[in-house]
């Protein structure tokens, strides 16, 4: 098993502190996809699509099987518009993977710092899988590092302000009947 290293590759759906659920059930894995642009990330792309051929050869009698059992995926072919020109890598493991802050330091959900739009660093590892499932290359998800904070995905919280609209605070409803 080697490692691939995908450095400054967005985030996008992460479960990385919990288990990720899928239709209102625990799947009892952890998940997260990484976008990977084009033009930028080529080399990286390369790395894991020979990567795939070589398991392709080795595990799975030499045939690399079709596109929607790939753990890469063509962004182009999403209606995603965050997606498109990039190609997505959708990652998984059982065990809860190594989340760190820029200075290597172990971080937790409550810490805030990773959220779906930041960049990362990602290590991960491919591997494949030929049983009663089917075949399939996927994506084992090692270890997370913040990189730097991007346009978060999704719709932004409530802006502090519009709390003003209520005044200080020192106005009562007394004429309610509660």
């Amino acid at each position: 098993m080697s490692i691939i290293k995908l450095q400054h590759v967005r985030l996008s759906f992460p479960s990385l502190f919990t288990t990720a659920l899928y239709n209102g059930k625990d799947t009892g894995k952890f998940k997260a996809a990484f976008i990977l642009d084009k033009k930028k990330h080529r080399a990286s792309i390369m790395e894991i699509e020979d990567n795939m051929k070589k398991l392709a050869e080795d595990k799975l009698r030499g045939k690399l099987p079709p596109p929607t059992y790939l753990c890469l995926k063509d962004g182009d072919k999403t209606e995603r518009p965050e997606y498109q020109g990039c190609m997505i890598v959708k990652t998984a493991t059982k065990k809860r993977p190594l989340v760190l802050d820029k200075n290597k330091h172990p971080l937790t959900e409550q810490d805030g710092i990773i959220y779906s739009g930041c960049y990362v660093n990602v290590l991960l590892s491919l591997w494949a899988q030929d049983n009663q499932h089917d075949k399939r290359v996927n994506a084992q998800l090692e270890g997370v590092q913040f990189n730097e904070d991007g346009e978060p995905f999704g719709p932004a919280g409530v802006d502090i302000n519009e709390f003003d609209a209520f005044g200080s605070g020192d106005d009562t409803d007394d004429d309610l009947p509660f």
